[in-house]
């Protein structure tokens, strides 16, 4: 008798019951070898830095000042605790945390429909590449895109999104690892770049004041100021969405993890590349492992690098992501600036110009192309990733369609995200796409927490559930991001027709 057939927690909802393996030992950590186990929060990282921390969070803080800089302190923190609970369920089960979500009710189709279309609202929007194109055109042209030169920049965005795809569909054995090395390269030298910027460029004074923008302190005004009056909260909830990296991202970690083949995802496989990668056969259903002494011992040794790759990696990393952007951007454009348009990527390097050089100013507009064509990258492959493993895990038709070769149905789902973002790039500008899908992230940020606490206070054993503390900041996560999507959804603490989206969306869609 299987365990569904007894009615096993996991079973439920509708999907197969765990299988039952021992867990790996976990590799060792000890000196440089640290550095060959860690990674996926590099990939996380890397897609963060591109759309909040180089665009949006620049865009808030030259508008509205430094002190914008707690909100970041506190995101990143609450993220770092989010993506290392998904981590937990796949450390012990081997299946992303989707799947998790799969296996509570009311049914398995019902979450994976859910999640497929909340990951699809917000990041199908291809914002990066659109947003690259901007400084694409400065490098070629010399001069920030105008309105007149939207074509062009909507055919340099077509062309930068069909090369994420190319690099996809060529990327050799393992695209998980493909990711990690780009990001290992790019958030290496992004970040020791933007120091070096930092130092050349911005004085002591823009230094002190992120110093303290950190804990909410506005030095240009002497005082605390955790809100700017008269915010524009669709700017001010993507901040806040994707200081960090923002909802559905945040959740593919574990399916980079599982990848990985940290814990139990060795026992279960990967998605390989459709060139260049063998078939692999990728277990529909996770397997779980004995709690005992000698395997929570391995659990041990698994999550002390689940803590550095998240706490070392990401956290640190996000904060420094998120300040010297903010540092360098507004030591070069007044406050006040709204910079929001189809040159936003170019911003930076044309306000630099006069004062660093030709050679500069092209090492900047080079280094705006490479961040944000890296997280389009980074974002479109955890998209079709996190599609593949829904449908994977919640269909036995797609599981044996075409010999059950989980590659096609990868690649056919790539497929469907190409051509809805050769749409999507023609309807708006870049920023405009990359503000709605934070402040869907934002939406996704209140729920997924909360799912995330379940799953692993009812599916997991005892041991392995998260403590108090834990359960406490995950529920207080739904709470800071649900302050600021009412702040977006209604306008402000009072009702504001005049702002919030939900007054204005009737007014869009030409019912008012």
């Amino acid at each position: 008798m299987t365990r569904s057939e007894t009615g096993a927690p996991e079973s439920r909802s509708g999907l197969d019951s765990w299988g039952r393996a021992e867990l790996p030992e976990a590799p060792s950590t000890k000196g440089l070898r640290l550095f060959r186990v860690v990674g996926p929060g590099f990939i996380v990282l890397g897609a963060s830095i591109g759309s909040g921390e180089w665009l949006i969070g620049p865009t808030a803080f030259v508008k509205y000042g430094l002190s914008l800089l707690w909100v970041t302190t506190v995101a990143v923190t609450l993220q770092a605790i989010l993506n290392t609970e998904a981590v937990r369920y796949t450390l012990y089960t081997g299946e992303p945390i989707f799947t998790g979500f799969m296996r509570t009710r009311p049914s398995a189709t019902f979450w994976a429909w859910t999640y497929a279309v909340i990951y699809f609202f917000q990041t199908g929007w291809p914002g990066w590449a659109g947003a690259s194109a901007g400084a694409f055109f400065f490098l070629f042209m010399g001069r920030p895109a105008a309105t007149g030169d939207a074509r062009a920049v909507y055919l340099i965005g077509i062309a930068v999104f069909m090369a994420c795809v190319v690099l996809l569909v060529f990327s050799g054995r393992k695209i998980e690892r493909m990711l990690e090395i780009l990001n290992w390269i790019m958030v290496s030298a992004i970040l020791g770049g933007l120091f070096l910027l930092c130092l050349l460029l911005a004085g002591p004074d823009h230094w002190l004041s992120a110093a303290v923008g950190l804990f909410g302190f506005d030095r240009e005004r002497g005082s605390f100021e955790l809100m700017p009056p008269g915010a524009d909260w669709f700017l001010i909830g993507a901040f806040a969405a994707y200081s960090g990296c923002g909802g559905v991202i945040n959740l593919t970690l574990s399916n980079w993890v599982r990848d990985k083949g940290y814990g139990m995802g060795q026992v279960v496989g990967f998605i390989p590349a459709a060139v260049g990668g063998q078939k692999v056969h990728l277990a529909h259903a996770g397997s779980v492992f004995e709690a005992t002494p000698e395997a929570l011992g391995r659990w041990r040794g698994w999550w002390r690098i689940v803590r550095v790759d998240q706490w070392g990696i990401f956290f640190v990393g996000a904060l420094l992501g998120m300040a010297l952007p903010g540092i360098l951007y507004t030591s070069a454009i007044a406050r006040g600036t709204d910079m929001r348009g189809l040159a936003v990527a170019s911003q930076l390097a044309h306000a630099l110009s006069p004062r660093s050089g030709a050679a500069l100013t092209v090492a900047i507009a080079f280094m705006s192309v490479w961040i944000l064509f890296k997280a389009q990258l980074d974002i479109m492959e955890g998209m079709a990733r996190a599609i593949t493993d829904l449908l994977w895990s919640g269909s036995r038709t797609i599981r044996n369609w075409r010999g059950g070769d989980v590659r096609i149905v990868y690649y056919s789902v790539l497929g469907a995200i190409v051509v809805w973002g050769l749409v999507a790039l023609s309807l708006t500008q870049p920023i405009i796409l990359l503000q709605l899908g934070a402040n869907i992230a934002g939406l996704v940020m209140v729920v997924s927490p909360l799912h995330v606490l379940y799953v692993n206070t009812r599916l997991l054993p005892p041991p392995l559930r998260p403590p108090l503390w834990r359960r406490f900041a995950l529920v207080f996560m739904a709470v800071f991001y649900g302050f600021f999507v009412y702040l977006w959804l209604l306008g402000g603490l009072t009702p504001d027709p005049s702002k919030g989206f939900l007054f204005a969306l009737p007014r869009h869609l030409g019912l008012s």
